[in-house]
């Protein structure tokens, strides 16, 4: 599989910085949804504030794992089953009543509309690695997830380095098979075993070497 049909790979913090009206992500059940156009579509109406405010959020409490609908409850009143919203009806949610201003004529509800809305996938686990120019001996702290090959996490690291793909990549003095990800090059994710024995992981990140191709002297 190539890195142009490889889902793309999200970190929460990366999408908790989309959280403005301008550019407003979600995350939910395990994928990533850019609502910005929706938003738009939507300006002005209150049916849009539950989305707004968790901009930037996972919100997967809002919806069944197994239908990927939204939840639904038992209404007291009616003794019907209902979208469950407790923090608020929003866009594409009918009203638990009949209603003249209700137009369901919207095609798929945004949620299933992956084709429109979903960017990528989130990472599952991240993690944070040390990437040590040995040409500038410069040093960059990023995080990246553990879904990623090298490949993509050159792609991230491109903004610190323009050039990173004439550098070849080690870990250990091993050179890095680049369409695999950090652990199938057998690289350790200790996390979980620092936090345990309470040590700093900040001085401990696993430490990706780059040489530039026309300077490979081993460290």
């Amino acid at each position: 599989m190539t890195l142009k049909t490889r889902p793309k790979y999200f970190t929460p913090n990366e999408v908790a910085v989309h959280n403005t009206v301008d550019s407003l992500w979600v995350s939910f059940l395990g994928k990533v949804y850019d609502l910005t156009t929706l938003c738009y579509k939507h300006q002005g109406s209150i049916l849009l504030k539950p989305i707004i405010s968790n901009a930037g959020k996972d919100i997967s409490h809002w919806f069944d794992p197994k239908t990927r609908d939204i939840r639904t409850h038992t209404d007291p009143v009616s003794g019907c089953r209902m979208p469950y919203t407790p923090h608020g009806r929003f866009v594409h949610v009918a009203p638990p009543y009949p209603s003249s201003d209700w137009c369901n004529d919207f095609g798929r509800p945004w949620w299933r509309d992956e084709a429109a809305y979903c960017i990528g996938l989130l990472s599952v686990k991240t993690r944070f690695v040390r990437v040590i120019n040995t040409l500038t001996q410069q040093k960059q702290v990023i995080e990246v997830c553990s879904e990623e090959t090298l490949q993509e996490i050159l792609q991230r690291y491109l903004k610190h380095n323009a050039h990173a793909a004439s550098y070849t990549w080690k870990y250990d003095r091993r050179e890095l098979d680049m369409e695999k990800t950090l652990a199938d090059n057998d690289i350790p994710d200790e996390d979980e075993e620092f936090y345990e024995l309470k040590i700093d992981e900040e001085k401990h990140l696993q430490q990706l070497h780059l040489y530039f191709n026309d300077d490979l002297t081993e460290a």
